[in-house]
C-alpha cells in the first residue's frame, strides 16, 4: 500500500471493511458470546483470528495496524531507530506532524516563524527521512497530529498506532487509536506486527443529552474522576447507549482524546450517522459510504460482555473543572472548587485562559466559546486574565477565521497563537513575574501535572471545556460558575451568561487553509538524509548491548520516586524538546522532576562513588563512564502520562537495567521493555518502603520466565538481607527483547536475515 497522498485511501478501507464480517463472526464463535466494538476492530486486525489467543487482560497478540502516525519530538528518535533496521521504505502507510517544537509568546505569525528558523535542522531532517522512506511529511503550521489525523485519516473500524499518548482522539471516529513509543512504531513501519496485552472493555453506558453548559469535556472529566489516572491501565473504553450517538464526532474525538489520563489502551465510540457526517464534510464522502455498507459490525452486538460498566446521564451532567496536579482531581464548577481552592491556598485569581490544543479545539468547540465572546463584547466585558487560542490545524484555523469567530474572541482580548500544541507541551514563554509566584491557570487541554505548561512548579493548572475556560476568563475568578454567578460590566450592570451555542460543522464547510502537507517521491532511494557528527540536536544511534547472560547483583539505587512520577518527572518537556532526537544531550534531564523519596528534594540524589549531591542526570553519567549499572524505584502509576520514550532510552542509555514500581502505565511499561530494561513490580507493595539509600539490589534467576516471579533481595548496608519477589508481565517473544538488548535489535536481525 502505497503512503504518498494526504489522506486514507478508498481501497484500504474497503480491504478493512471486505474481512470484517467473516472475522467477527470467527471472534464470536471463538468466543461463544456477542461482541464489543473493541473487539470487533482488534479481530479484524489480528495476524491470525482462528488461532491467537484473545483472553482479555491476558494473551498477548499480534496485530496488523492500518497506519503510523508521529510526531516531530518524538517523529525524531522513532525514525532514527527506523533508519537503523535497513529497509527502503516503510511497509505501512505512516505520516509525520510538525507540531510539538513551536514557542508560543507573542502570536501565531511571528511564534511560527522563529520556529521554523530555529528548528530547520530538525524540520529539515524529518521532511528528508520521510522523503527517503515513503511517508507523509505535515510541515510546521499544519496543526496538532491528533486534529490532522481526525480531519484526514482515521475511519471507522480502523486500527492505527502513534507515537503520542493522546492518538486514542481518532477513537471518535470509531477507530482503535493506540499511543505506542517510537519502537512499536518501528515494528509496524518494518513490517513486523504490533504486540500488545489483549485488553479488557470498559463499557461508558451514555443516556440523556447534552444541554447548558454541559459539554462532551466533562463527560472525560467525570470519567477521570470515578476511574481516578490509574482505573483504565490495560483497558479500552468502550462509549455506547442513546447518549453516545447524541455527540458529535469532534465531540466524541474529545472524549477519547483525554482517555490516556485514565491509563487506557484507548477509547472508542461506535460508528452512527454524526461520523458519517463529519466523514462528509471533511471530503470522505466514499469513506462514509463504505461505512454505512458494514455498519451492523461498526457497533457493538446486543448483549455485549463488558468487565465493568460506568453509567451517566448526560441530563444531570454538570460542568466540571479538574485539577491541579492530576487531571482526575475533580471539582464541579463554581463553590465547590472556590472551596478547594481556599483550603489549599490555590489563588482564586487567575493569570490565563487556553483554549484548543488536541482535545478541544474543533469547529464546535471555538464556536460555543465564540458565542460567549459575542455576548461579552455586547456588554463592553473583555477577558480579566490573559486569553489564548491555539487552533488544531490549519484547517479550523482558516475557518474560524473566515467565519469571523477569530475576530469574536479577539474582541475580548484573545490572542491566536500558532496551530501547534504550544502551553499544552511546555511550549509557552511567560513573564517571570508572573511565574515566580503561585497563579492559577485554566485550560481546555488534557493533563496537568506540576510545570507542565510553563515550566513552573508556582503554576496551579486546572483543565475544564472551552467554555468555562472562557466564562472564567471574563471574570477572572476560578470559582465563577456561570449558570448562577453574574459579571459586573463597565456600565455597572451585572451579566449573566446565556449558555453557549455552537455550530456542530460549518455551513460553508470546511477552508483548507494553506497547503502544509509533501508527499514522498515514488522512489526515495536518491534522497540524502544528513545528519551532521558535530550536531547538538540530532544523533545517530548505536544499538544498545545485548544482555551478559549475568544476573544483576549489588545495584544501587540511582533514584527512588516519591509520589507521582510520570514521563514528565523522568523526561520533562518544554526546552528539552530541543534534544529529542539526540539521545546523549537529552540524558541530561533524567529524572531532573522526579521527587527524591529519601530527602524530598528534586531532581538530585547521592552519589555511590563519593557520597555527594548530585543531579539525577550528573549522577547517571558518572556510574555509566564508570559501568556500574543501577535500578531506579517508583511508586503507582510510574510512567504516566506522554508516550514519550525517551523515558525509557535515557536510562538505558546511562546504563540503567531495572526499574522498580508499585504499579506501571501500559505505555511506559512497554517502553521500557523495548529498550531492553526489565520493568518489575513488588508483589507486595510494601517494599517499597523497605529500601533504603545506600541499600544495593539483587534481581536473580535472569531472564524473567513468563508466568514466574522473579526473585530479588535487598542487600542492607551491614550485610543483611531481605528477600523479596517482584512481578512482571514479560511474554516469551518479549523475554528476547530482553536478552537481545532490545526489541529493535531483534527487529534489525531480523531484517538482514530476509534479505
Amino acid at each position: 500500500m502505497s503512503a504518498v497522498t494526504a489522506g486514507t485511501p478508498i481501497d484500504l478501507v474497503n480491504n478493512v471493511y471486505a474481512s470484517l464480517s467473516e472475522r467477527v463472526g470467527i471472534g464470536r464463535q471463538r468466543l461463544g458470546r456477542p461482541l464489543t466494538l473493541a473487539e470487533k476492530i482488534l479481530i479484524n486486525h489480528l495476524v491470525d483470528p482462528k488461532t491467537q489467543e484473545m483472553e482479555r487482560g491476558a494473551s498477548y497478540a499480534d496485530f496488523n495496524p492500518d497506519r503510523v502516525a508521529m510526531q516531530d519530538a518524538t517523529a525524531q528518535m522513532a525514525l532514527l531507530q527506523f533508519m537503523t533496521a535497513g529497509l527502503p521504505r516503510t511497509l505501512v502507510p505512516s505520516t509525520v506532524h510538525c507540531d510539538h517544537l513551536i514557542l508560543a509568546k507573542v502570536g501565531a505569525k511571528i511564534d511560527l516563524g522563529v520556529a521554523i528558523d530555529d528548528n530547520r535542522e530538525v524540520y529539515d531532517f524529518l521532511k528528508s527521512v520521510s522523503a527517503k522512506y515513503g511517508i507523509g511529511f505535515w510541515g510546521p503550521g499544519s496543526g496538532i497530529i491528533h486534529q490532522v489525523v481526525l480531519e484526514n485519516y482515521a475511519f471507522p473500524g480502523g486500527m492505527m498506532i502513534g507515537t503520542d499518548s493522546h492518538t486514542p482522539n481518532a477513537g471518535g471516529l470509531g477507530m482503535v487509536a493506540i499511543g505506542v513509543g517510537g519502537a512499536d512504531a518501528v515494528d509496524v513501519m518494518t513490517g513486523f506486527p504490533f504486540n500488545v496485552k489483549w485488553p479488557k472493555v470498559i463499557g461508558v453506558k451514555l443516556t440523556g443529552t447534552l444541554s447548558g453548559w454541559s459539554s462532551p469535556k466533562d463527560i472525560i472529566l467525570e470519567v477521570a474522576r470515578v476511574l481516578t489516572v490509574e482505573g483504565g491501565t490495560g483497558a479500552i473504553v468502550e462509549y455506547f447507549g442513546p447518549g453516545a450517538d447524541s455527540i458529535s464526532a469532534t465531540g466524541k474525538a474529545t472524549v477519547c482524546n483525554m482517555g490516556a489520563e485514565i491509563g487506557a489502551t484507548c477509547s472508542v465510540f461506535p460508528y452512527d450517522h454524526n461520523m458519517a457526517l463529519y466523514l462528509k464534510a471533511t471530503g470522505r464522502e466514499d469513506i462514509a459510504d463504505a461505512a454505512d455498507e458494514v455498519a451492523v459490525d461498526l457497533r457493538p452486538d446486543d448483549g455485549a460482555h463488558y468487565d465493568q460498566v460506568i453509567e451517566i446521564d448526560l441530563d444531570q451532567l454538570k460542568p466540571l473543572i479538574n485539577g491541579p496536579h492530576s487531571p482526575d482531581r475533580a471539582h464541579k464548577i463554581g463553590k465547590a472548587v472556590g472551596d478547594a481552592a481556599r483550603e489549599n491556598e490555590w489563588p482564586l485569581d487567575v493569570s490565563a485562559a487556553l483554549i484548543g490544543s488536541c482535545t478541544n479545539s474543533s469547529y464546535e468547540d471555538i464556536t460555543r466559546a465564540a458565542s460567549i465572546a459575542r455576548q461579552a463584547a455586547a456588554k463592553g466585558l473583555r477577558a480579566q486574565c490573559e486569553l489564548l487560542i491555539s487552533p488544531g490545524s490549519e484547517q479550523i484555523r482558516a475557518t474560524i477565521e473566515r467565519d469571523g469567530l477569530m475576530a469574536d474572541l479577539e474582541a475580548v482580548g484573545a490572542t491566536v497563537l500558532a496551530n501547534a500544541c504550544g502551553p499544552c507541551i511546555g511550549q509557552w514563554e511567560r513573564a517571570k513575574a508572573v511565574t515566580d509566584k503561585p497563579n492559577s491557570i485554566v485550560n481546555s487541554f488534557n493533563r496537568n501535572f506540576p510545570k507542565r505548561n510553563d515550566g513552573s512548579a508556582n503554576t496551579l493548572s486546572f483543565v475544564t471545556s472551552p467554555d468555562t475556560v472562557m466564562a472564567i476568563a471574563l471574570a477572572g475568578r476560578l470559582d465563577f460558575d456561570p449558570t448562577v454567578d453574574t459579571i459586573t460590566a463597565p456600565d455597572g450592570t451585572h451579566v449573566r451568561l446565556d449558555p453557549p451555542v455552537g455550530e456542530v460543522l460549518p455551513n460553508r464547510g470546511y477552508d483548507p487553509g494553506s497547503n502544509t502537507f509533501t508527499a514522498p517521491p515514488a522512489d526515495g532511494s536518491g534522497v540524502t538524509v544528513a545528519v551532521s557528527p558535530t550536531s547538538d540536536r540530532l544523533q545517530l544511534l548505536e544499538p544498545f548491548p545485548a544482555w551478559n547472560g549475568q544476573d544483576y547483583l549489588g545495584l544501587p539505587v540511582l533514584m527512588k520516586a516519591q509520589g507521582k512520577c510520570t514521563t514528565d518527572h523522568i523526561s520533562a518537556a518544554g526546552k528539552w524538546l530541543t534534544y529529542r532526537g539526540h539521545l546523549e544531550n537529552i540524558s541530561g534531564n533524567l529524572f531532573i522532576g522526579a521527587v527524591n523519596a529519601f530527602s524530598g528534594a528534586v531532581g538530585e540524589g547521592k552519589d555511590i562513588t563519593d557520597g555527594g549531591t548530585r543531579s539525577y542526570p550528573d549522577i547517571a553519567k558518572r556510574y555509566s563512564q564508570a559501568g556500574i549499572q543501577w535500578c531506579a524505584i517508583g511508586d503507582r502509576n510510574y510512567g504516566e502520562g506522554s508516550s514519550r520514550e525517551h523515558a525509557a532510552m535515557e536510562p538505558r542509555f546511562r546504563g540503567g537495567v531495572v526499574i522498580f514500581a508499585r504499579s506501571f502505565a501500559r505505555i511506559h511499561e512497554t517502553n521500557v521493555k523495548k529498550q531492553g530494561l526489565l520493568p518489575l513490580t513488588f508483589a507486595d507493595p510494601n517494599t517499597y518502603e523497605l529500601i533504603g539509600e545506600d541499600d544495593r539490589i539483587n534481581v536473580l534467576n535472569l531472564p524473567p520466565v513468563p508466568g514466574r516471579n522473579v526473585k530479588c533481595q535487598i542487600v542492607k548496608p551491614d550485610g543483611s538481607i531481605v528477600d523479596f519477589e517482584a512481578l512482571h508481565t514479560f511474554s516469551d517473544e518479549q523475554v528476547e527483547w530482553f536478552k537481545a538488548g532490545s526489541a529493535l535489535n531483534i527487529v534489525r536481525a531480523k531484517v538482514a536475515g530476509s534479505r
